[in-house]
């Protein structure tokens, strides 16, 4: 790759490497500088830019981003769409990852270009939560290097996965001392439950029982006739020793004691055991608080159907200290802060008249085998927009049988007649609350693709300041554009059949732009010429 000061003459088709004014305009830093915005830097008086030029055996930042994070996914995760030389990678269910930390201490020692960081491995994680992001630090790697980094993905397995919580029905043993109060039972339960639940298991049983090795072991074996797993034992009096109660309990009931005691703190004192193929936990104290422990991590483990070996807990040391102290002050009960995909919606404009038509509502004339307006809603669902809704208004009842069959939501708009403003209302007006953006896209654009939007999707980054992100193609901006939640407002203000092109106008410092790998952010079919050419 060529990287430097270049004159213009030099520059065309160069990636411009900072964000440069041209008069009233501004080019924006990774823009591929066109025959056009090198006619106007120069109008403007622009004799030299830092750009950066590709090599034969270059890859193009996204694509090497693109390819590394695909190669990495494995099951149940979900490789982002690529931007600014940034892939993530998310989780499509709940449920435990699991990385091969050898592979990527690997990729990453390649060299500099190639970067991959991800979350610890084991963390429990929540679905479209962000599980690694791939970073292209110039912009573009050597082809050689990608294909090392590439090679190492595709070694085995993908190097991480998630494995997703399965429905468990445990049981719970409870034993009591003279003077044990109901109280505390009770809420060590409920607390248990909770935990439970956010991996998808229920408690289906519970025996409260005598605090004594042979009340234990009937205990076990009234819950493993009725076939529940795994089976947790809160003692009323904490375990110190392989031969206290509980354990002598578990083994009476024709168990085996696998590992006692951890290095995590709080929970040192868990018991790991097995009657065949069920896993039994002694239950350190800590675990009747909500806060995390090492309970939690060999239990979510287990309910993602994943074995915990004597080897597994002895590992666990390292970022094992889970006591609030004040360099991690972060709270443990309640909310989470970690990183998820935006929840980006699709609006599909479906209302409109056809008036340039002169004839039937063009959204439901045929183009490539089906309705206009089935090509933008089929590519919004294929997308990782969700929901996706069609907002109508004239020939409502053909607009939806158009789309018979597919999963949508309708919203219709009577006052549709009044322009495309009116639709835009109603279509903001649907959102669900926990929207982060819409996308705002034409019935009449049958050339998108769910490529196209997910390539919108994944430059929108409101910590980055990319609240706005508009296509383009050669410079020229087009449709349809990602509005983040922090414009829901202002485009609930527009009047008339212009829409919110204002706003991106007034709010540049917000826009984004994102080239679009053909001009299908510039098809759209208003006349009956224009549709004719398409037949």
């Amino acid at each position: 790759m060529i990287f430097g000061e270049m004159t213009l003459d030099e520059a065309e088709g160069a990636i411009l490497a900072h964000s440069q004014k041209a008069g009233a305009e501004t080019f924006k830093k990774g823009r591929v500088l066109a025959r056009a915005d090198i006619a106007a830097l120069k109008g403007a008086g622009v004799a030299h830019v830092t750009a950066a030029r590709l090599g034969p055996d270059d890859v193009p930042e996204d694509e090497a981003a693109a390819a590394l994070a695909s190669a990495l996914a494995g099951k149940a995760i979900k490789a982002a769409a690529a931007f600014t030389g940034r892939a993530n990678l998310h989780a499509e269910e709940a449920g435990v990852l699991e990385i091969d930390a050898a592979r990527i201490d690997a990729i990453n020692a390649i060299g500099e270009a190639l970067t991959v960081a991800t979350l610890a491995p084991f963390e429990t994680v929540a679905p479209r939560q962000m599980l690694a992001t791939v970073k292209v630090i110039p912009f573009a790697v050597p082809r050689g290097e990608l294909d090392k980094a590439l090679e190492i993905a595709r070694l085995g397995p993908a190097p991480m996965a998630v494995h997703r919580f399965e429905p468990r029905r445990a049981g719970l043993v409870a034993t009591l001392l003279p003077g044990t109060k109901e109280s505390v039972v009770d809420k060590s339960r409920a607390v248990l439950e909770a935990r439970l639940q956010a991996m998808g298991g229920t408690i289906a049983c519970e025996i409260r029982t005598p605090h004594s090795p042979n009340a234990v072991a009937d205990a076990i074996g009234a819950l493993l006739e009725d076939g529940l797993s795994p089976i947790l034992v809160f003692g009323a009096s904490a375990t110190v020793d392989r031969r206290d109660v509980v354990p002598s309990g578990i083994v009476r009931a024709g168990g085996d004691i696998v590992h006692f005691g951890m290095p995590v703190d709080p929970g040192n004192l868990l018991l790991l055991a097995r009657h065949g193929e069920t896993p039994v936990i002694g239950l350190p104290g800590c675990a009747r608080s909500p806060k995390l422990n090492g309970f939690d991590w060999v239990l979510a483990r287990l309910a993602a159907g994943m074995d915990v070996t004597p080897k597994d807990i002895m590992g666990m040391g390292l970022g094992g200290l889970l006591k609030e102290i004040p360099t991690r002050p972060q709270p443990r009960e309640g909310g989470s802060t970690a990183a998820s995909s935006p929840r980006i919606a699709a609006l599909i404009l479906a209302a409109g008249k056809s008036s340039r038509m002169q004839g039937p509502n063009k959204l439901l004339m045929e183009v490539g085998g089906k309705p206009m307006v089935a090509h933008i809603v089929d590519a919004a669902l294929e997308s990782s927009a969700s929901p996706v809704i069609v907002v109508t208004g004239n020939a409502e009842t053909e607009v939806r049988a158009a789309l018979s069959g597919r999963t949508v939501t309708f919203i219709h708009n009577p006052n549709y007649a009044d322009g495309l403003s009116t639709s835009l209302r109603a279509g903001l007006s649907a959102l669900p609350d926990d929207a982060d953006g819409a996308l705002v896209c034409l019935g009449d654009m049958p050339d998108i693709r769910s490529a196209h939007l997910d390539r919108l999707i994944a430059a929108f980054d409101p910590e980055e300041g990319r609240t706005i992100c508009v296509p383009t193609v050669a410079g020229k901006r087009g449709n349809p554009v990602l509005w983040g939640r922090d414009w829901f407002a202002a485009m609930m203000d527009v009047k008339g059949d212009t829409g919110a092109k204002h706003l991106i106008g007034e709010n540049e410092d917000a826009v984004c732009e994102v080239p679009m790998p053909d001009d299908a952010a510039l098809n759209d079919i208003d006349t009956r010429a224009e549709l004719e050419a398409r037949l």
